[in-house]
């Protein structure tokens, strides 16, 4: 189990040719998995770092989607409830998602959470029958009984060890394999790390599916996940979110800063109602416009229209719309009047304003130090509504990657931080 031990351990933390991580570095992912006590489905994040999986486990600790705790005497059993079911439904997803026929989790012998005896953890074999959705419960009880084990606190390095089933599945999704899941300089969980605990693949993209490069495939998320993810990298385009993390089943998004990771979250399930045919044509629109410049030569215009089925007379018809969208002759059709061309006043179903809230772990990004849930109001706005100018912080231009006319209007008197 030996070299096991170290394979594992150098996919999350080691670089070849390095020595990994440092131990002030590494006491930052050794924080325990601990409520907050103003909010009491909040988890707490001490030190920069672990966010990657505080946020992910958050997420699914929110009152969106699970009922709210309150404040009586069974209250922190009623949290290691909450957080049991929270750690076993991201660990039967990656059993669900994963080919591999074997699993394993890792225990510690005993003793502190440390780098001297990170590499003599007891693996524990798990059946194969666990990735079958009848042998959910076994996983819970494990979880559950390992989180009493830990007093309640269950480190997230811990959780991070558990969540790692399919060592080969892993190796085979993350890009490049020199890259561990946790930066050894500055310790930020990869994007590979927050994929897997959001959604079973350990892929290093955000975009839909697969794309060739170079000869390269690159694997991208494949499936509508239940949560999705937003990033601020997205505003200043350094890469670009797909329709399946922009549209979740459940109305949460885990935010990404260059540095942070928070989570957004609504009661309104209509926000992630199926796409309407305006949605669908703006996202079949950005398929054709890969560095998001709001237009797309007009030789690309029959193809988009015909993935939209709108051409029933190419010749004649492409060539009028052609016109039409680009009247000025320049080449080019714009985003826009596209949409407003083919789907008018068009009804989302989205309401024009609807309660929101944001959540983050850090003490010291949070008013007072108090680990709180933000409430406001969103506002989202049409293409030709008068324009109402709110904030200009990180967290809108990063909501506005999915609602590029949302405004915000928070009830507090400074901005949530995205970082």
């Amino acid at each position: 189990m030996g070299e096991l031990n170290k394979e594992v351990v150098d996919l999350v933390w080691k670089r070849p040719g390095s020595n990994g991580v440092s131990a002030s570095l590494f006491r930052r992912w050794t924080q325990g998995l601990v409520f907050s006590e103003t909010e009491h489905t909040a988890l707490e994040q001490f030190e920069g770092g672990p966010c990657a999986v505080i946020a992910p486990i958050q997420v699914w600790t929110s009152p969106q989607t699970r009922q709210c705790i309150t404040l009586h005497t069974n209250m922190k059993e009623e949290q290691k409830a909450a957080l049991c079911s929270t750690l076993a439904e991201i660990l039967e997803q990656a059993c669900s998602t994963s080919s591999t026929t074997s699993f394993c989790l890792v225990t510690w012998r005993g003793g502190g959470v440390s780098l001297r005896n990170l590499e003599r953890a007891l693996w524990s074999p798990v059946l194969p029958l666990l990735c079958h959705p009848h042998q959910g419960k076994a996983l819970r009880v494990f979880v559950c009984m390992h989180i009493t084990l830990h007093s309640v606190c269950l480190h997230v390095t811990t959780f991070l060890f558990l969540s790692l089933q399919g060592i080969v599945n892993i190796r085979n999704e993350i890009e490049d394999t020199t890259e561990p899941l946790v930066d050894p300089v500055y310790g930020h969980g990869s994007q590979s790390l927050v994929n897997l605990l959001v959604t079973g693949h350990a892929v290093s993209n955000v975009w839909d599916g697969d794309r060739e490069c170079s000869g390269m495939k690159l694997h991208g998320i494949h499936n509508q996940t239940s949560v999705g993810f937003l990033t601020l990298m997205e505003s200043l385009r350094y890469c670009k979110v797909g329709a399946f993390l922009k549209s979740p089943k459940f109305p949460i998004w885990i935010l990404g800063s260059e540095t942070h990771l928070s989570v957004f979250f609504a009661k309104e399930m209509c926000l992630v109602a199926p796409e309407s045919p305006s949605e669908q044509a703006r996202r079949v629109f950005q398929t054709f416009d890969p560095e998001d410049n709001g237009f797309i030569p007009d030789s690309l215009l029959e193809e988009v229209m015909k993935a939209l089925d709108l051409v029933s007379e190419p010749e004649y018809y492409v060539s009028l719309m052609k016109s039409k969208l680009d009247p000025e002759g320049l080449g080019i059709v714009l985003l826009a009047p596209f949409l407003l061309e083919f789907f008018p006043d068009q009804d989302t179903g989205i309401p024009d304003s609807f309660p929101v809230y944001h959540y983050n772990g850090l003490k010291q990004s949070n008013h007072n130090e108090r680990v709180e849930y933000v409430q406001g109001t969103a506002l989202v706005l049409g293409l030709e509504d008068p324009m109402v100018r709110t904030d200009d912080t990180p967290v809108k231009r990063c909501l506005q990657t999915k609602w590029p006319y949302i405004e915000l209007l928070w009830n507090t008197d400074r901005s949530p931080s995205l970082n």
